[in-house]
Order: structure tokens, then C-alpha cells, then sequence
């Protein structure tokens, strides 16, 4: 049973984490649906998923992540202007990632978020939220490429991705929206986004292993939470993958529609 528990909640985590209907508020969700999680440490177990979800978009975006690196650092040597767009691509990724990277510190610091994130009401407002906004943009096929992107569309996307600190409003929703407003193609802010994914998930992930280390866990435990990461991994790579095809085809109503049903049955019926 411990072990079914285990896989259940890597499944959950890993495939809403690329989807727009937040993998915390779906974790708050079951644990007020199903009973016999009280003796999980969920806030380190979604460090230790969160970890496999990021091995698997890396590996989706390896070539994509190869060649921004290569054409960084070659510019920094050459100055060759074929490599100066993505050279600028790759510092929008940090300038956009600054504005999350420091409100999360400052949540995690003073402790903001904790009534929020034990009220499963408030999950199903911002679900009905994230639905709005996905509504809103539905239909949106925008202009702009990655060689258009600003520095505006940079830091407003980040800002974006602000708003996904808060329980139950999805990162990969707050960050393409935030994108198609800024009129990028839908590709491209699918990839901006999920680019923009990596550096906070490997910061996490870094600020995850105090935690990890100071917990108590035996060894059957750690086998249990390593299979929970790699339930993860894969569920999050057939979710990026199913999630861009998606995104390409404009049929963000889906998550509309997912969003809208969910939200109103968390504030109807659960307390």
C-alpha cells in the first residue's frame, strides 16, 4: 500500500507539473480526497518529484539547452553576431527567472503563503483564475519568435511566473499566458516557459537538499521516494510532450474547461 501511495503521488506530480492546472494544488487536493497520506512529508516529496520532472524536460529540451549554451559562451568569445540573438535569448531566461527566484525566498523566508496553502478553497479559486486566463488567451496565435523577445517580455513573463507562487495557479499556465499576452508565437512561449522552468527548478532542487539531509528518513523510505521521482520523470515527459502538442494546436480550452469543472467542485465540496 505504501509503495501504491508512493507511485500514485509521482503520477499526480509529474503529469500536472508541465500542464496548466498547478501540481501543488492537485497534491492539496488529494490529500483531502484520499485518506492515509498523513505520514508523508509532501513539501519533501515534491522536492524529490520536482527533481525528476526536471530530468525529463532537460532531456526534451537537450538540443535547445546545447545549443543556447554553445552559443553563449561562443559569443562571449568570438562576438560573432550570428550567435549574439541567442546569446541574448539565454540572459533572458536569467533576467526572467529574478523576480520568482527572489519573491520565493522571501515566501519561503517569512512563511507568507503557509494559511493559503492549508486552505483548499483558496486552490479552487485560483484554479477558476487560471481558467479565466486561459480562456482569455485561447485563442491567441501571437507574432513575435524567439529572436523578437524583449527585455519587457522577458521581465513581464517573469512576473508572470510571481503570480505561480501562489498555490494553485500553474507556473506552465501563469508563464504562457504571461508569453501569448506579450504576443510570442505559441511555440514560443512554450519553450520560453519551460526554458524559464529549469534554472528555478534547479534552484529547488539545490534548496531541497538541506531538507533532505536533515530528514530523518530510513532506507525503505528513500527507496520509496526515489520511486515517486521516477513515476515523476516519466509522467512529466509524456506531459511536456502531449502538452506542446497541445499549446501548438491552440486547444488550451481543454485546460479551460479542466480548470473551470475542478475549481467549482474544490469550493463546493471540499473543506
Amino acid at each position: 500500500m505504501e509503495l501504491i501511495k508512493y507511485i500514485f503521488l509521482g503520477f499526480i506530480q509529474g503529469i500536472t507539473e508541465p500542464i496548466p492546472v498547478s501540481s501543488s494544488g492537485h497534491l492539496l487536493i488529494f490529500q483531502k480526497l484520499v485518506a492515509g497520506f498523513d505520514n508523508i512529508d509532501f513539501e519533501l516529496l515534491a522536492t524529490i518529484t520536482n527533481f525528476g520532472s526536471l530530468l525529463a524536460i532537460v532531456i526534451i529540451f537537450r538540443k535547445e539547452i546545447f545549443r543556447l549554451f554553445k552559443s553563449f559562451f561562443g559569443y562571449l568569445g568570438s562576438k560573432d553576431k550570428k550567435l549574439y540573438s541567442d546569446y541574448k535569448y539565454c540572459w533572458y531566461i536569467v533576467l526572467a527567472t529574478i523576480p520568482a527566484g527572489i519573491m520565493g525566498i522571501i515566501v519561503t523566508k517569512f512563511n507568507l503563503f503557509d494559511v493559503l496553502e492549508k486552505n483548499i478553497k483558496f486552490v479552487g479559486v485560483t484554479l477558476l483564475i487560471t481558467a479565466i486566463f486561459l480562456y482569455i488567451i485561447k485563442d491567441f496565435k501571437g507574432i513575435k519568435e524567439d529572436k523578437d523577445i524583449t527585455l519587457k517580455d522577458a521581465l513581464i513573463i517573469g512576473f508572470f511566473q510571481v503570480i505561480a507562487l501562489l498555490p494553485g495557479i500553474s507556473r506552465s499556465g501563469a508563464t504562457i499566458v504571461g508569453g501569448m499576452f506579450r504576443k510570442l508565437k505559441r511555440k514560443t512561449s512554450f519553450n520560453f516557459s519551460f526554458l524559464l522552468y529549469i534554472p528555478i527548478s534547479i534552484a529547488t532542487s539545490i534548496l531541497g537538499i538541506k531538507d533532505l539531509m536533515e530528514a530523518k528518513i530510513d532506507s525503505n523510505t528513500i527507496i520509496l521516494y526515489l520511486v515517486s521521482m521516477m513515476v515523476a520523470f516519466i509522467f512529466t515527459y509524456i506531459g511536456t510532450k502531449w502538452f506542446r502538442k497541445i499549446v501548438n494546436e491552440g486547444k488550451l480550452i481543454y485546460f479551460t474547461i479542466y480548470c473551470l469543472i475542478v475549481g467549482f467542485l474544490v469550493i463546493l465540496f471540499l473543506k
